[in-house]
């Protein structure tokens, strides 16, 4: 099944507590379609600057995504320069230079209008909408915000909510669009808007689904050493989209495995900075976290009746 994404290619600067890297490959188009290569085929829709190196191209062609949709333009590639304190959950954004892709209007290539499955990256909404225009019935669009959009362009954002399968936010993300602070009141209110699932990603204490007939929780995998958080959402999403477009049918029980798979590739991109981690796996490594994930959560049943029931 083909999987297209239409996102950002970016080179960061980040400084954590425990190191720190600069000038190097990020974006939300990268850290997903580099993500989702291990389930699926993948296509990126981009744009980046004539300063961009045909070096960096060889992370995209190692993973075999199809960069046609990639375009380049005369100007500088996105930039984005944030720091981490010991929180790691919240970053600092020090400067963001958005050059190229201030003006970026995707234009979805004939080979990709019949994607089976569309991932709409953290872009402008009425863009978001734009490349629904574009994509023939796909089977299935998953579509990723922010805060700068929910407060900016929310009429768009909800315009566009009405035409997803399923919206994957942060939980801050997701009490500020719903503006609620309980997190299930938030979901509820959020799904009567459109989408059918809500994956609310919530970094080290894993993810939570939420669908109008059930909830599900995942850990997040018990980390001692995490250097670089950036691109972890987007590497979640990858995961999450990548597994889902690889198998035949979509059900509750592929959801969460598709849930527990995104938690996975998350957990190895922040072991190191850019995407160092994420372009160097193995497929065994990946399986094998996922029944390490398996077990983090799993318990038997009673075998005997609990007193007082």
């Amino acid at each position: 099944m083909s999987l297209l994404v239409v996102g950002s290619i970016a080179f960061d600067s980040v400084k954590t507590p425990f190191g720190e890297g600069k000038e190097v490959l990020g974006g939300s188009g990268t850290y997903f379609s580099v993500s989702a290569s291990y389930f699926t085929d993948v296509s990126l829709v981009g744009v980046v600057g004539e300063d961009f190196p045909d070096k960096e191209l060889e992370v995209f062609k190692k993973h075999s995504i199809d960069t046609r949709g990639l375009e380049k333009k005369k100007g500088k590639t996105f930039r984005w320069v944030g720091e981490y304190g010991y929180d790691l959950n919240c970053a600092k954004t020090i400067d963001t230079q958005l050059n190229v892709f201030q003006d970026f209007k995707p234009s979805i290539p004939k080979e990709y209008q019949e994607s089976d499955y569309l991932f709409l990256a953290n872009i402008n909404p009425e863009l978001q909408l734009e490349v629904l225009k574009q994509v023939k019935k796909p089977k299935l669009v998953a579509l990723d915000t922010m805060n700068f959009w929910i407060e900016g362009k929310l009429k768009a954002l909800k315009e566009v909510l009405k035409k997803i399968d399923i919206l994957l936010i942060n939980d801050a993300e997701a009490r500020e669009l719903a503006e609620e602070n309980n997190i299930f009141k938030a979901a509820k209110k959020i799904l009567s808007w459109g989408p059918r699932n809500l994956v609310i990603k919530r970094g080290e204490y894993g993810a939570l689904m939420c669908s109008d007939y059930e909830t599900f929780s995942a850990p997040a995998y018990p980390l001692e050493s995490i250097y670089d958080p950036t691109g972890a959402g987007d590497t979640f999403a990858g995961g999450f989209m990548g597994y889902l477009s690889s198998v035949k049918n979509l059900t509750e029980a592929t959801l969460r495995q598709a849930i527990v798979f995104g938690s996975v590739m998350a957990s190895f991109n922040v072991e190191d900075f850019s995407l160092n981690r994420l372009t160097n796996l193995t497929h065994a490594e990946i399986r094998d976290r996922f029944l390490e994930f398996k077990k983090l959560s799993h318990f038997d049943d009673l075998d005997h009746d609990f007193p007082g029931v």
